[in-house]
């Protein structure tokens, strides 16, 4: 800018000077003038000109060049202007149309709605109409149910080394001890008699699906049942129950089932009980579980936690001695409510008392056992943590001396005392005991590894082996024995053959007292209890047909353990897929399956020693078994 004023600054003398040369008049000679306008300061004004003319042009470029730019950004904004306007037509438009797609969509989300409705209707149609094809002729489809009928046909025969008079299913707590005359004798027998027959029905709605199942067998005798000619042994039920399973999770279960204390191995699914595979039907000492009344409320957490709880049928088993009678705890079975009221056997004392065995006893039972369980299968293994809570009552007599009128206990005084129900009250103790089953899978599931354990009080009747729950102290209330209870499998799954062998034991507690009116030891386990005639043979019963009984026995079972080891082999499976010589699998009939199995299992029964016989009592007993069965497709 400073170059540009000087520009003009020289520009305006000049044009001064110019302006004056020109116009003024032709002065008068006179003295020559003192400066001339030589030609460097013309070529210096004509430099400074041309200088001045190209910073203008440069100047007019860039001018220029801004007022392109100037015209490129109007431009740009007019299209800015033009989409924004285009844009806002645009949303008004989207809006209006989002308007009418919003309604659209509340229309589709119903039609939706009623098209998933359809679609489940359609496919559980669909899986019933395969099912029936791929069950067929296995099944029975009636009134919109699948009715699948179900059990097996079985020939089996029992050697015992130690005679016990007991079908397939053996009485473990009933080994007799060494001086018993059946212990020298062996025993057999064959059977037909766990022959099962069952009938499961299912139907579905739509959020849930029914079944119902029963099962029976025929290991029962009715008052003339026998083996002598028909072997007319009756029917019984083994299960009937009904089930409503919601696809939520919830499964309802109720009537006759196993009890919730027995292992599954699924879940805590009906019908997936991890039984042992035994012939045996006791099955095996160690073994926890009972067949009664039971309703179940369980719940699926997507199939890795379950979690169930169960009020079932109780029962109060009890062992006793030298008890004066001043307590009640239930009764024989009354005929007319269907209860069995038969008695086995009677005798008859030297002064004429006649003494009978009731069949069955049945104790009058304050409430329901409560079973609680938790289940879970992370991925790898089964498990299972549960407890059982159980509660016993009986009714106390205290005795009345009659020769003083005054209340005390039974056989004070000259004149034994005599029960006084005047005074008698109810004495309920609370009993229960928590377990846990664990099971593995090894080798593509060809191997099973399973171990179970139960501790607790009165939990007795829960094990295969039937220990008593409860003994009775001098005062006529109820002690509970504490009962523990364990087992062991490990089994082998092949495509013909199966091996099994178990190992179980179960134990109870010393459970005594001292009456000091009777002066005798009473309860369960006494130490003071006289075992000297255990290993002392006796003379016949009366006819020379029953065994005598051993004279100063007691004998309470302290531990029974049993090992039990046996195969199963498959002559023919119609269940498993047949696959031809080009490795495709043939469409074949499913006609049921055929297999045979032996078996060989070693119990030993000790008892609580004695006073007179420190040592402890024991029995011991080898069985054999073997078994023939076809199984219904």
């Amino acid at each position: 800018m400073k170059s540009a004023w000087k520009v003009c600054a020289i520009l305006f003398l000049a044009t001064g000077l110019v302006a004056q040369t020109s116009t003024a008049p032709k002065p008068k000679k006179a003295k020559p003038a003192a400066a001339t306008l030589t030609a460097a300061d013309v070529q210096s004004l004509k430099d400074a000109i041309a200088a001045q003319q190209a910073a203008l042009a440069q100047q007019q470029q860039q001018i220029q060049e801004l007022r392109d730019e100037l015209h490129r950004k109007d431009q740009v904004v007019q299209q800015a202007q033009t989409a924004a306007t285009d844009a806002s037509t645009k949303a008004d438009a989207a809006q209006a149309q989002a308007s009418q797609q919003q309604q659209t969509v509340g229309e589709l989300k119903t039609d939706v709605t009623d098209l998933k409705a359809n679609l489940a209707n359609t496919v559980v149609t669909v899986q019933e109409t395969q099912k029936i094809a791929s069950e067929s002729p296995t099944a029975i489809h009636f009134k919109g149910i699948t009715v699948s009928p179900g059990g097996f046909l079985a020939a089996e025969t029992v050697w015992r080394s130690r005679a016990l008079a007991s079908d397939v299913n053996t009485p473990f707590n009933s080994i007799t001890m060494s001086g018993a005359s059946a212990s020298k004798m062996s025993e057999f027998f064959g059977s037909g008699r766990q022959s099962r027959v069952s009938l499961l029905a299912e139907g579905r709605l739509a959020s849930v699906k029914l079944s119902g199942y029963v099962e029976a067998d025929f290991l029962s005798a009715g008052v003339t049942s026998n083996n002598n000619q028909s072997n007319s042994y009756s029917l019984r039920q083994r299960q009937a129950w009904g089930q409503a399973a919601f696809d939520n999770g919830l499964t309802f279960t109720g009537g006759q089932m196993w009890s919730l204390v027995t292992e599954t191995k699924h879940g805590v699914d009906n019908r997936t009980e991890a039984l042992p595979m035994t012939i045996d039907a006791a099955y095996t000492a160690g073994f926890s579980w009972a067949r009664q009344y039971g309703v179940r409320l369980s719940k699926n957490f997507n199939n890795k936690v379950w979690a169930a709880v169960s009020v079932e049928e109780s029962q109060e088993t009890l062992s006793t001695h030298n008890n004066v009678n001043n307590f009640l705890v239930g009764s024989a079975g009354a005929g007319g409510g269907v209860y069995n009221g038969a008695v086995t056997t009677c005798t008859t004392s030297a002064t004429g008392v006649t003494t009978c065995t009731n069949a069955a006893n049945y104790s009058f039972n304050p409430s329901p056992d409560i079973i609680a369980k938790l289940v879970f299968e992370p991925g790898f293994g089964h498990y299972e943590i549960f407890g059982v809570f159980t509660r016993f009552r009986d009714r106390v007599f205290p005795c009345e001396d009659v020769s003083s009128s005054a209340t005390t206990p039974c056989g004070t005084g000259t004149t034994p005392g005599v029960p006084n129900a005047s005074d008698a009250f109810n004495s309920s103790k609370n009993g229960g005991g928590i377990g846990a089953n664990a099971r593995w899978s090894f080798a593509n599931k060809h191997i099973d590894f399973g171990l179970h354990a139960l501790g607790g009080s009165g939990i007795g009747r829960y094990g295969a082996s039937g220990l008593a729950d409860a003994s009775v102290r001098a005062n006529g209330t109820l002690a509970l024995i504490k009962n523990y209870q364990g087992l062991a499998t490990l089994e082998w799954h092949g495509p013909k053959l199966d091996f099994y062998l178990n190992a179980g034991a179960e134990y109870n507690s010393r459970t005594a007292g001292y009456d000091p009116i009777t002066g005798k030891y009473v309860g369960y386990g006494s130490p003071f209890f006289n075992n000297l005639g255990c290993s002392t043979e006796t003379g016949p019963g009366p006819g020379g047909f029953l065994p005598g009984g051993l004279g100063g026995c007691t004998a309470d079972t302290r531990v029974l353990v049993e090992g039990t080891a046996g195969f199963w082999w498959k002559l023919y499976d119609g269940s498993r897929a047949k696959v031809n010589k080009d490795g495709l699998q043939e469409n074949k009939t499913n006609k049921g399956r055929i297999q045979f199995g032996p078996q060989y299992s070693y119990v030993t029964r000790n008892a609580w020693s004695g006073s007179s016989y420190p040592n402890e009592p024991h029995g011991i007993d080898n069985l054999f078994f073997t078994s023939f069965r076809y199984y219904l497709p």
